[in-house]
């Protein structure tokens, strides 16, 4: 949303008078995370080996349980650091599921002593207090060798509540803005009438509905949402009874948060617009999280915490520009977040995230404006992310495309624009060679929908939505809007890919590239308007160089918007595949007698795989047996055992004695990781007798 993130209070700070805390504020319990010695240099080689096209390794994914075993910590390294963290007093101490980092709990005067700097108080411009170091840490001697460095001294949050746009045109000022939506609205009255486009435009403009109308909704997929706010369910249902849709199963997981979120503006907008472009998805899981640097650092992590719940997409609608998250991560904890973003890559997950609101000048000033200085957002400018920028649409009434040009509103508020430029903390990634003449990653890398005028029509009744008697029903805007749509969408094409056999698309860019040096039609080019806020920044007025839409690819708006049926048909012709599963059993077993029931797996290719049973015992509910994991390096076949235990053997002794049917249905399974499964066959059907 518009002016939504972690740019959103970067430089608005305004230190208190230095001073040691007080004892409250001593005694404040904060939550550390310290990034571990690991193989990260191996990681990376993997992860671009499976995610570049044309590499023998492509779409060979891995498991995150797999890559951590392989690639983060020794298990030696996590035994030291955890136990001495426990030594010395920290509670709720673990390693994460990466194994790329530790987390721990501890009082602000024990972590100002263990790692040499002290705290003081500092505020908000909004108010709120927080601690910050007033020099630089240093690693405490046990942990030198197994840590890194350490994040979360300071509290400092790194995003404020999104503020909503007033509009004060000026008559000679250009803007991409326009009011209310062209083409043609669908839905309730209520939500025609704010004039902001409905789900039935946005998903026709950008190709959607072909693959919605081949019955691709989502099914099957998950997609993350990092969040730092959060959203009423009801909300979700009004939105979606609106427009006619289908509202999939909304998870809400903590991240060092005891309990949820207070509804707020950006969680809704995300989930709502999500479920217009993907509106069967098996779960869209929320990530909530605090708005600090530890907190943020754990939240891209913890999509790879939940077994069964691992994403294809992790969609992030939050950012800092670069020279701020310097600050508040430190280099230690850029490495760990490209390595958490890596690890996404290496699995098979596509991770997007926005490029900011403020057009090419992402830092933000103590009065809330942007600064006059050139940055980029992280992690957008991530080369393993791909950065979504901002556009606006003028439709026909067939809801089609008829122009789109860069978004840039500065009538909405100074610095009211996609983000976009060229990284100072990344260099340029190969993917972008022959295409960007810098030195540096450049963002974003696609484009779409951001503007807030016409913007998107959302149903939010949040205290910030609604403020000054603004009505729930509204419409709103910004590269976090475009961001989850996109997610979306590529959810859809993950759908039929897996319906195919074929492996998800994973990291996009190498993709998006090759297409776009190809000059194929999955891009609507962008070549109208610019993201330089520069003349519209108070007390500067001079254009700060950077950046204009151009034929091509451009630092203004990437490759332009993504045609999302075109881009599903070069990735079926593409795409590897991926292993298919088949079973046979054997006659004349006895399960009850031998304890076990015997299968045959066959696998196309070098996979994971498994066996399971649902034994019903005279029609009655059935239980479920499984086997162990086995891995095949090649394409075979292999004996499964499924076996059964003493406390399943008794029942089913009793049932034979007295003569009552048994029958036990077996399946195979392939898996990404233990207990996540990613092709299952039919079930075949076995009478088990005496």
């Amino acid at each position: 949303m518009r002016r939504r993130g972690l740019a959103a209070l970067a430089g608005a700070l305004v230190l208190l008078a230095a001073s040691a805390p007080g004892a409250a504020a001593a005694s404040q319990q904060i939550q550390l995370v310290l990034p571990l010695r690991a193989d990260l240099a191996g990681l990376e080689r993997v992860a671009a080996a499976v995610a570049t096209p044309g590499s023998p390794d492509y779409g060979q994914y891995a498991s995150v349980s797999r890559l951590a075993t392989r690639f983060g910590a020794s298990p030696s390294t996590r035994r030291r650091v955890l136990a001495y963290l426990r030594r010395v007093g920290a509670t709720a101490v673990r390693v994460d599921a990466t194994g790329l980092f530790a987390v721990a709990t501890m009082r602000a005067s024990l972590a100002a002593r263990l790692f040499a700097t002290s705290l003081e108080l500092a505020r908000a411009a909004g108010g709120t207090r927080y601690l910050t170091p007033r020099s630089a840490a240093s690693v405490p001697a046990p942990l030198a060798g197994l840590v890194t460095g350490v994040v979360g001294l300071s509290t400092r949050p790194l995003a404020t509540p999104p503020q909503r746009a007033v509009r004060t045109p000026r008559a000679a000022q250009a803007t991409s803005a326009y009011q209310p939506a062209t083409g043609t609205p669908a839905g309730c009255r209520q939500e025609k009438q704010t004039g902001g486009f409905t789900p039935n435009q946005y998903l026709t403009a950008y190709r959607f509905d072909p693959l919605q109308r081949a019955g691709f909704d989502g099914q099957g997929e998950r997609v993350a949402l990092i969040e730092i706010d959060g959203f009423r369910s009801s909300d979700i249902t009004t939105f979606a009874r609106c427009f006619g849709l289908h509202v999939p199963h909304i998870n809400a997981f903590g991240v060092g948060v005891n309990r949820p979120l207070s509804p707020g503006a950006e969680a809704t907008l995300d989930v709502e617009v999500l479920d217009a472009a993907a509106p069967h998805l098996a779960g869209i899981d929320v990530y909530e999280t605090v708005s600090d640097a530890a907190g943020s650092l754990q939240a891209f992590a913890a999509p790879f915490e939940n077994p069964g719940f691992k994403p294809q997409v992790i969609s992030a609608s939050l950012g800092l520009c670069e020279p701020d998250i310097a600050g508040a991560l430190g280099s230690s904890g850029i490495r760990t977040a490209e390595a958490e973003f890596e690890m996404a890559a290496a699995s098979g997950i596509t991770v997007l995230a926005s490029s900011g609101d403020t057009g090419s000048a992402d830092c933000i000033g103590t009065r809330g404006v942007p600064r006059d200085v050139l940055a980029v957002n992280f992690p957008a400018s991530s080369p393993w992310v791909t950065g979504v920028g901002g556009t606006n649409l003028a439709l026909n009434p067939a809801n089609t495309i008829d122009t789109e040009i860069v978004w840039n509103d500065t009538s909405a508020a100074p610095g009211s624009a996609g983000g976009g430029g060229e990284s100072a903390l990344f260099a340029r990634p190969s993917y972008q060679n022959g295409v960007v003449a810098g030195n540096g990653r450049a963002v974003p890398d696609v484009a779409m929908l951001s503007d807030i005028a016409p913007g998107y029509a959302v149903y939010c009744t949040a205290p910030e939505c609604t403020s000054g008697g603004t009505p729930a029903y509204q419409s709103v805007g910004g590269t976090s809007a475009a961001t989850p749509l996109l997610g979306g969408g590529i959810a859809l094409i993950d759908q039929e890919l897996r319906q195919r056999q074929q492996a998800d698309l994973g990291r996009l860019n190498p993709l998006l590239y090759r297409l776009g040096a190809a000059h194929d039609s999955v891009f609507d080019d962008v070549t109208e308007f610019g993201n330089d806020v520069g003349p519209y920044i108070p007390g500067n007025h001079q254009p700060l160089g950077c950046c204009t839409a151009a034929p091509g690819y451009d630092e203004a708006s990437g490759w332009g918007s993504v045609n999302v049926a075109r881009l599903a048909s070069i990735a079926l012709a593409t795409q590897p595949k991926t292993a298919t599963v088949s079973l046979s059993l054997p006659a004349h077993q006895r399960p009850v007698a031998d304890h076990q029931i015997i299968a045959w797996v066959s696998c196309s290719r070098a996979c994971l795989l498994g066996a399971f049973a649902e034994i019903s015992i005279d029609r009655g509910r059935p239980f479920v047996v499984g086997s162990k994991d086995f891995r095949l390096r090649h394409a075979g076949s292999r004996m499964v055992a499924i076996e059964l235990s003493s406390s399943q053997l008794g029942p089913l002794r009793a049932a034979l004695a007295h003569r009552r049917p048994i029958v036990a249905t077996v399946y195979a399974v392939t898996l990404s990781a233990p207990a996540d499964i990613q092709r299952e066959t039919s079930g075949a059907p076995l009478r088990i007798r005496a």
